[in-house]
């Protein structure tokens, strides 16, 4: 292996010596394999190049100071997943068998799992696609679940800094009722010209608003949106929203700190209303917001005024962070280490 400055990582893809896959045929799902290589063999008519029928996840395995391997909270993301397959009609991954698929992938590139303190982790990316034949719009009858990871970088370099948002209103991301709560390929194809559009004015991402009355938050990019208003945690409610299992853990935390924690509708106009704004999500756990710009009507919502993330999003993310990485009791039982 090459020497890897884990440091200097980014959160890009790096090649890692294996993958795992294994194919759903004839009603039933067979023995994982063990791949050396980074490509497919792929049926030009498969449903999940024409159709859309793909669903996929993403979690990481963190070293601690003991040395050990941790993996947090792997069993919502199975869930997800049988969610996203249900969702989109593909055949689910059973729990046990997504067990053994990420923890032998883990297993087998052991040695690209960052070392304590370096900031990096291993990105671990389950992928189940429809892989059968279809011309018609049908649901496929084969499937292929794969899993590969790659060493990340810390999504902030030098710290946690506060980002700048755009809201969107020209685009959405998922219609009510739609694919917007299932982790589907297509919700991010649909968000990537608003996510490009904000990033070449300068800013981090969009903020998302429902597609429906274009009034309440949704989505923030590829992130679920939070405020913070004195000692209260308020996080979006919609039908076309992931279900993040960064902010399900933060609301349990903020919870477990005596904070009030409340799902609702949002309104644009709250906005003016919070001391401070984030985005969670795997990538970056917590990305605190320092302003928040609406086109249309020219306001601009500020936060973290001294350049600084907002302190409590801040208690929250350490103490997500040190669970994660074992510097802190995992009192919530979410840590399963690599054996």
């Amino acid at each position: 292996m090459e020497n890897i400055e884990w440091s200097t990582l980014s959160f890009g893809y790096k090649k890692t010596d294996f993958n795992v896959r294994t194919y759903y045929r004839n009603g039933a799902w067979g023995n994982l394999e063990v791949s050396d290589s980074e490509y497919l063999q792929v049926h030009m008519a498969s449903t999940g190049l024409h159709y859309g029928q793909e669903a996929f996840e993403g979690l990481k395995a963190y070293r601690g100071k003991d040395g050990k391997i941790r993996l947090f909270r792997w069993e919502e993301n199975a869930k997800r997943m049988i969610n996203s397959a249900r969702g989109i009609l593909m055949a689910e991954v059973p729990v046990e068998l997504f067990k053994e698929a990420i923890f032998k992938v883990v297993k087998l590139n052991e040695k690209f799992v960052p070392p304590y303190g370096s900031g990096a982790s291993l990105y671990i990316r389950p992928l189940l696609f429809g892989s059968g034949p279809e011309v018609g719009v049908n649901p496929s009858k084969e499937y292929t679940f794969m899993v590969f990871v790659t060493p990340v970088g810390p999504y902030f370099k030098g710290g946690v800094k506060p980002v700048n948002m755009l809201i969107c209103r020209k685009y959405d991301r998922a219609a009510p009722h739609g694919t917007g709560t299932y982790k589907v390929g297509g919700n991010y194809a649909a968000s990537l010209r608003a996510i490009v559009e904000a990033r070449e004015e300068g800013y981090a991402n969009s903020l998302f608003l429902d597609a429906r009355e274009k009034k309440y938050i949704d989505e923030c990019g590829p992130a679920n949106f939070f405020g913070i208003k004195g000692n209260h945690y308020v996080t979006p409610k919609s039908d076309s929203i992931l279900p993040s299992i960064t902010n399900k853990s933060i609301i349990t935390i903020a919870e477990s700190m005596g904070m009030t924690t409340e799902r609702r509708k949002i309104a644009v106009d709250e906005l003016s209303e919070f001391d401070e704004t984030g985005a969670c999500g795997t990538a970056a756990v917590i990305s605190p917001i320092g302003k928040i710009i609406d086109p249309e009507t020219n306001k601009i919502y500020e936060y973290c005024r001294n350049g600084e993330p907002g302190p409590v999003q801040m208690k929250l993310y350490r103490k997500l962070v040190d669970i994660q990485t074992g510097d802190a009791p995992d009192e919530f039982g979410w840590i399963s280490i690599v054996e």
